[in-house]
């Protein structure tokens, strides 16, 4: 039930069904891809927008913050927030919030099932055996994970529980990031530093502008000819091409990756290769995950209007309170 001073709430893209609707039962929802005009659209509607819902990797720039002039809000879905505009936010006082936490653990699975789909080429085994090459002979060797060193770059609340997870397995951690940290794992200053020193080289790190292309050619000729890749994080974080061509070269063995530079257009040369394992960014992609994920984003817009403040908001907009 909603009545005239019922918060409107714009929904940039198509989400989830029950997120939509729990939105709709406490607040007056518009979507705009629903619009057959988006600009005459938000010459209507945005100045009485105060609040947005975002799926994953919407890009909210500067532009659509000038046509939303009383935005108190972007609550979005995900834990990276890197095509989200923070400083033009920051600067219009809107907080930004995102869904942490809630889906580390399963980001964390995956990168543990990428890494030993990757080092034991299970993707390729099991083509081999739907292929009726078994009959013919034995899948060949493989790599293996035993007295493999990791290297992660970005130790934050999901490249922690990738530790956790290789701790198990009895591989070394250790870590590259802004800061050193209070814990067991080796810290390196420089990404090289990292690179010459493991022979997994998995990426946690946030996207953005510090962070692109920073896995570059010099840290895969760092990593060697044994190195391992595994990005769960942004692909931007990579030099697409440069990994392309260490692994045509063998200057690496082999990749194992969710995200791409422009995702979901995947290079032909990048996807021909048999030494990469490669998903359609399906890190947090599970029923329970994309639940609690929905009921976090719905959650902190609750919280906002409720004069609350945020429940995860990020930090570059540290907003405390409803306005």
């Amino acid at each position: 039930m909603t009545s005239d001073d019922t918060p409107e709430i714009l929904l940039i893209r198509q989400t989830r069904p029950d997120v939509a609707e729990r939105l709709s039962q406490r607040f007056r929802l518009h979507r705009l891809e629903e619009a057959p005009d988006r600009d005459a659209f938000l010459t209507e509607v945005g100045p009485r927008i105060r609040g947005l819902a975002v799926g994953a990797m919407s890009p909210i720039d500067a532009a659509l913050f000038g046509q939303l002039p009383n935005l108190e809000i972007v609550s979005s879905f995900g834990v990276g927030y890197d095509t989200i505009d923070v400083t033009e936010a920051a600067r219009r006082g809107v907080c930004v919030t995102h869904t942490p936490d809630v889906l580390s653990d399963e980001v964390a699975d995956l990168a543990l099932g990428l890494l030993l789909a990757t080092v034991r080429r299970i993707p390729q085994a099991d083509r081999y055996l739907r292929e009726g090459r078994w009959r013919q002979g034995s899948f060949p060797l493989t790599a293996s994970l035993r007295a493999r060193k990791a290297g992660i770059l970005g130790l934050g609340r999901i490249g922690r529980a990738i530790a956790t997870r290789l701790e198990a397995f009895g591989v070394r951690v250790a870590y590259h990031g802004r800061n050193p940290q209070d814990g067991p794992y080796a810290y390196h200053d420089s990404l090289i530093g990292l690179a010459r020193d493991s022979d997994i080289l998995i990426v946690a790190a946030p996207g953005g502008p510090e962070t692109r292309g920073i896995v570059d050619a010099a840290v895969l000729e760092a990593l060697g000819a044994d190195g391992i890749v595994i990005n769960i994080a942004r692909g931007s974080v990579i030099d697409e091409a440069a990994l392309t061509a260490a692994l045509r070269a063998g200057t690496i063995l082999g990749a194992g990756l969710d995200v791409f530079e422009n995702e979901p257009h995947v290079p032909d040369d990048l996807a021909a290769l048999d030494n990469t394992v490669l998903l359609p960014h399906v890190g947090s992609g599970s029923h329970y995950t994309r639940a609690a994920m929905g009921r976090l984003l719905t959650d902190n817009l609750f919280a906002w209007f409720e004069g609350r403040g945020p429940l995860t908001p990020v930090p570059e907009t540290p907003v405390t309170g409803a306005r």
